[in-house]
């Protein structure tokens, strides 16, 4: 993995996320290179000084886009926008929650994501999944005409479904015949931030209510629907699956078996934090006070006695060289899944790409994979029809 912070794991991180969600290098390295002064000490001076400088760039180019808009140049200014869109949400990333300027700082890359996707042509579609007296907000990509095939897109611990929609992830299965409805589920983006909904071992609720809303769709064949979901969300999706057999087909994006455990390994230091603040902001997605609090909500999430459950195909990538979640947790998942109908685990390695968490030094080749299988699984397409 490129590592422009060599001493900062989350920071490198964050600067391959903003290349894979659309960041141009030269704005990239004009809000990080203020920065390497601080990348050696974690606190909050150095997250001041990380969201400062990525809202500076932010601005600039939402205001370029503002030019380009004032003068009729939609499609211009809708590239600037999804440049800043992810510039935002880079700056939000490292904030402490409790920060008075986080929720501005939010509302302000949600505005910048509507203004890119207003000049898009790409049929997507913004939704609310009725879920448990609340809504789960969505945002559905159709394929095609006519009733086909739909994958499930839960986020991970600390990303959201605009992060998944920069990626252009859903471009790819898209492509092969395959409809996507990306959900923040409780926990994460708007869920959490805007209506209070937290994080719990039993995802399978807010999955199941996804999938209850995907039957009522003309859109969508209810015989072909899957789930997928990155990083933590290899427990959220395998555990769903399990539960839920309506579920066609499960992609856990990064192999996830104990939860719990591999976060107070985090805690102590020995595995990759993905955010500074990392303590804190399990508090908050969980509403937990104190680590004993925060591990006592986290112990349930195991697949022991769970992934044994899944009947489904399975596909479970994960990079050989993952920081943040060893590829063991990966092999104790696919171990364990012994009744699905269809199990893979696909391993990617530094000669090939993909070998860091959720593949971000190089997406291609794993997005690519996991869009061909759902793909044959499903009943898509992986070439175009002639």
């Amino acid at each position: 993995m490129f590592e422009y912070f060599p001493d900062n794991y989350a920071w490198s991180l964050a600067v391959m996320m903003a290349e894979t969600c659309g960041g141009a290098i030269g704005d990239i390295d004009e809000a990080c290179r203020p920065l390497r002064p601080y990348a050696s000490v974690k606190g909050d001076a150095s997250s001041l000084a990380w969201t400062q400088s990525w809202l500076k760039v932010a601005d600039r180019v939402s205001a370029q886009a503002e030019v380009d808009r004032r003068a009729g140049r939609a499609f211009s200014a809708g590239r600037k926008l999804q440049r800043a869109c992810t510039y935002y949400m880079m700056a939000e990333r490292q904030m402490r929650h409790a920060d008075p300027q986080r929720m501005p700082v939010y509302h302000r890359m949600l505005d910048t994501f509507a203004g890119w996707q207003a000049t898009l042509e790409q049929p997507v579609e913004r939704c609310a999944v009725p879920y448990e007296g609340s809504t789960l907000p969505a945002l559905f990509v159709r394929a095609g005409e006519g009733r086909g095939p739909c994958m499930v897109m839960f986020d991970g611990f600390d990303i959201m479904k605009e992060t998944i929609c920069l990626m252009q992830i859903h471009e790819e299965f898209r492509r092969r015949g395959i409809s996507m409805l990306i959900v923040d589920h409780p926990g994460v983006g708007e869920a959490l931030r805007l209506q209070g909904l937290l994080g719990m071992p039993e995802t399978e609720r807010p999955a199941r209510a996804s999938l209850e809303y995907l039957l009522g769709r003309s859109d969508v064949d209810p015989a072909r629907i899957g789930i997928i979901a990155p990083s933590a969300g290899g427990y959220h999706a395998v555990r769903s699956a399990a539960l839920e057999p309506r579920f066609a087909c499960c992609v856990a994006w990064t192999g996830v078996w104990d939860w719990g455990s591999l976060f107070e390994k985090r805690l102590k230091g020995q595995l990759a934090q993905a955010v500074h603040f990392h303590l804190e902001h399990a508090e908050w997605v969980y509403g937990a006070k104190g680590v004993e609090d925060v591990v006592a909500k986290m112990a349930p999430m195991h697949l022991g006695g769970i992934a044994e459950r899944i009947r489904c195909p399975l596909l479970i990538t994960h990079g050989g060289n993952d920081r943040q979640t060893p590829v063991t947790e990966a092999h104790q998942v696919y171990g364990a899944a012994v009744r699905s109908a269809r199990r893979e685990l696909r391993v990617f390695t530094a000669e090939e790409g993909g070998c860091e968490h959720c593949h971000v030094d190089n997406q291609a080749p794993a997005t690519d994979y996991m869009a061909d299988w759902v793909a044959e699984v499903l009943g898509g397409h992986t070439a175009p029809a002639r």
